[in-house]
């Protein structure tokens, strides 16, 4: 298969492990914050009920699984790609 049309039809699949990456860590988050904190809900940076230090933690743990898992789903896409294609995508 040329680069060209290999990119081309990695693309899609791409954009739905995307998708899916962002649902999972979305869901991994909210488990992990009920855990850390007690409260079912995540500080928002606009919530004048909270302070400073517990949206900035909330921020923080948010973006270190939601790069977590986008790089776990992307390898694993890559993977995939691999056996089937017998090629690694760019």
């Amino acid at each position: 298969m040329s680069n060209k049309l290999q990119k081309v039809a990695y693309r899609p699949v791409g954009m739905l492990l995307g998708i899916g990456a962002g649902a999972l860590a979305g869901f991994v988050f909210k488990e992990v914050w009920k855990f850390a904190s007690g409260d079912d809900d995540a500080p928002n940076a606009t919530d004048e009920d909270r302070g400073w230090g517990e949206i900035i933690a909330a921020a923080a743990i948010q973006g270190a699984i939601f790069s977590a898992v986008r790089a776990l789903v992307d390898r694993g896409g890559a993977v995939g790609v691999r056996k089937i294609t017998g090629e690694w995508p760019d």
